[in-house]
């Protein structure tokens, strides 16, 4: 049912999910489903390693359109449409595709590593906080409250680092499209859709036109004809592991977990995200991760850590 309640804002998550009903929230999981929810978390924090490949080579907006172009395409033909009405829909995936992916993939071709791509993102559990409390009528806990506080302690520590300008951008960039997503986490909510997969697969129709039309308006053009006429392998299998394993494999397979077991069980491993997107920039892309970075994100994963269990630590 499209309720309020059902909905878990509050934790670390790629998206707003639905509570299970076949359970308790202390249901646990199976070692065979613990190894596919490390599989999907590690897989969308080794994501930001392939948007700063990708971006190094095709255009930041051209690369967020193909995402959705082939994360909608075909799997929509096979998907049957969501209940939720298209203003939610296109709304949605504007704001979700176009904007915050948009701002996400510029700031990281612009110098943001993905290190701490991975991490900033994660504001957006506490923007979808704020936005419940301000729009919804939700009251915040107290752990969120100060989970929150302890998080952006945590940016600011960062940002305290990076006041030039061509550091501070990037940054600002990644903070910004943390906001748009819980924007597009309240519409999610907004709409009552309790199938997450189909919401997704569906709202990335929508992105590609008008990121494509932005590209071609502000991206160098010589480099998009390029692209499109003579994409190198690893520009195929950039736009191959965003589109089918980031998005189509990753949230169906989440989606699976959320129908079997407690959001409440699930949805912490969403905590391993930036572990494995940190974990991934330093060993893959030899990305520097030390002094202030290191205490900002110590911060952040603290905030996130109260938020989620701060009142059961509490008790």
């Amino acid at each position: 049912p499209p309720t309020h309640h059902q909905f878990q804002f509050a934790k670390p998550a790629i998206l707003p999910q639905t509570v299970a009903t076949n359970g308790n929230a202390s249901m646990s999981l199976k070692p065979v489903h613990i190894a596919l929810a490390i599989l999907v978390t590690a897989i969308w924090g080794f994501n930001f390693v392939v948007i700063k490949v990708g971006v190094a080579h095709v255009p930041p907006l051209l690369l967020t359109g193909l995402r959705f172009l082939f994360a909608g395409l075909p799997a929509a033909f096979f998907v049957p449409r969501p209940k939720a009405e298209w203003r939610y829909i296109a709304s949605f995936g504007f704001a979700l595709g176009v904007v915050k992916f948009g701002l996400l993939f510029v700031a990281i071709h612009l110098g943001l590593s993905a290190s701490l791509a991975s991490l900033v993102m994660q504001l957006q559990v506490f923007f979808t906080i704020l936005f419940a409390a301000l729009i919804l009528g939700e009251r915040p806990k107290p752990n969120q409250i100060i989970g929150g506080a302890i998080a952006f302690t945590g940016i600011a520590i960062i940002a305290a680092s990076r006041w030039s300008g061509p550091e501070l951008m990037p940054l600002g960039l990644c903070v910004l499209a943390a906001f748009t997503w819980g924007i597009a986490n309240i519409i999610a909510k907004k709409s009552g859709e309790t199938n997450v997969f189909a919401f997704i697969i569906w709202a990335s129709l929508i992105p590609p036109l008008p990121l494509f039309a932005l590209s071609w308006l502000s991206e160098d053009r010589a480099l998009i004809v390029q692209t499109i006429t003579h994409p190198s392998w690893l520009t195929i299998g950039s736009v191959l592991f965003l589109a089918s394993l980031a998005t189509v494999f990753c949230f169906g397979l989440w989606n699976r977990l959320l129908s079997q077991y407690p959001a409440a069980t699930v949805t912490p491993f969403a905590l391993l995200v930036p572990v494995f997107g940190i974990a991934s920039g330093v060993i893959f892309l030899g990305e520097p991760f030390g002094g202030a970075a290191i205490i900002g994100s110590l911060f952040v994963f603290a905030g996130l850590l109260t938020n989620m269990s701060g009142a059961r630590l509490a008790r």
